[in-house]
């Protein structure tokens, strides 16, 4: 299975990935857990350029170093997991960059799409799990961390809300999973868990 997790940043995919990783293990699951930007090491690199880079990076550029972060990403790490039969689980994937620097930017959303795709040689999730909240809550919620924000983490709050509004559009797609993340963690992880075993079962009948 590969799975994704998205949303705005502060909605909790951190610790729901840290509770699903927990659970498949524990039923025998051979887990390859990873991010992006940053799931490799040439990733590490561009992830530092991204996020820690002091200066302004054009929005066009920023696409493209989100999308060479992934095409590396999907051809040394997460096809070569899947091909051995492991689990995937991947914090965030390529709906990130068609909400950030797509909608967000104010980018053509579907360039981004389609750039995105070609990078990851159009590999789909078999699920990717959307944590929703408005984009106010979630900024309260990461300043509450009490942890530096990154280059993206300082922009506006209605910067996050055009983030947002795509990633419910994007959740029309059968592959997603949308939970209110003003739920209790594990409200949000029993849905999880359900929909992983649908999927589980589905795949091995």
């Amino acid at each position: 299975m590969f799975i994704t997790f998205e949303g705005i940043d502060g909605v909790g995919k951190s610790t729901q990935l840290d509770l699903l990783e927990t659970w498949l293990k524990d039923l025998g699951h051979d887990v390859v857990r990873t991010l992006e930007p940053g799931g490799t090491e040439l990733g590490k690199e561009i992830r530092h350029l991204l996020l820690h880079r002091k200066g302004d990076v054009s929005p066009r550029a920023e696409a493209l170093l989100y999308a060479a972060d992934r095409a590396h990403h999907v051809a040394t790490k997460i096809k070569p997991s899947l091909t051995q039969g492991k689990t995937v689980l991947s914090d965030r994937y390529f709906d990130s960059s068609v909400a950030y620097q797509g909608a967000a930017r104010d980018l053509e959303v579907d360039e981004v799409k389609n750039i995105s795709l070609w990078a990851v040689d159009h590999l789909m999730p078999d699920l990717t799990i959307l944590l929703d909240l408005p984009a106010d809550q979630a900024i309260l919620r990461r300043n509450k961390k009490g942890t530096e924000p990154d280059r993206l983490e300082r922009e506006e709050v209605a910067f996050f809300e055009r983030a947002r509004d795509e990633y419910l559009r994007r959740a029309e797609e059968p592959r997603f999973l949308v939970i209110d993340a003003k739920l209790a963690v594990h409200e949000i992880q029993a849905l999880i868990r359900t929909r992983v075993s649908q999927l589980s079962a589905a795949g091995s009948s």
